[in-house]
């Protein structure tokens, strides 16, 4: 995307339940702990150009030196993880990169012929996109920029998994 690649600062699966996917994770390979949360809402959210209602949970863990993501669909309806997994179904969805220019970003990624997915923006005005990279790749990419209550909740996730004993694997956040 230029001179130098993004490292991928996520990976993350669509899952059914956020809590039984972050247990089968840390079984497998020891990530964790994970940090649950619940019915994420979003303050606006476009899918494929069109206002979307997405509400979602997730579980984020630390696998190594890369965070690991568990995410569930929520709310009814037409959604970025939907059109990859029907119901029942899970799997690899996106990985997620940091962009300190979101906007140019995007655009570098349409002029490759990638087209924005979905855009969401939380109640703080934080927004995330989800980039199609899936005909070429498999998966989405997530965008957003490194804004510092993002990069603490990441230091946050890796710290509590630094000499971590293994005990509660999974916990819940509140807000």
């Amino acid at each position: 995307m230029g001179d130098v690649a993004s490292p991928v600062r996520q990976i993350a699966y669509f899952c059914e339940d956020v809590r039984a996917a972050a247990m089968d994770h840390h079984r497998l390979f020891g990530s964790g702990p994970f940090f649950v949360l619940d019915r994420i809402t979003l303050a606006h959210a476009t899918y494929r150009g069109a206002d979307s209602d997405l509400v979602h949970s997730s579980a984020y863990g630390q696998w190594g030196p890369v965070m690991v993501e568990f995410v569930q669909q929520d709310s009814a309806g037409v959604s970025p993880f939907r059109e990859m997994f029907a119901e029942g179904e899970t799997g690899l969805h996106h990985i997620a990169l940091f962009e300190d220019d979101l906007e140019a970003a995007v655009a570098r990624f349409a002029d490759r012929g990638h087209t924005e997915a979905f855009r969401g923006t939380m109640e703080d005005g934080f927004q995330f996109v989800f980039i199609d990279t899936v005909a070429s790749l498999g998966h989405m990419v997530e965008l957003y920029r490194p804004v510092s209550a993002l990069v603490g909740f990441y230091d946050m996730v890796a710290d509590a998994a630094a000499g971590w004993d293994g005990s509660e694997p999974v916990r819940v956040l509140e807000g």
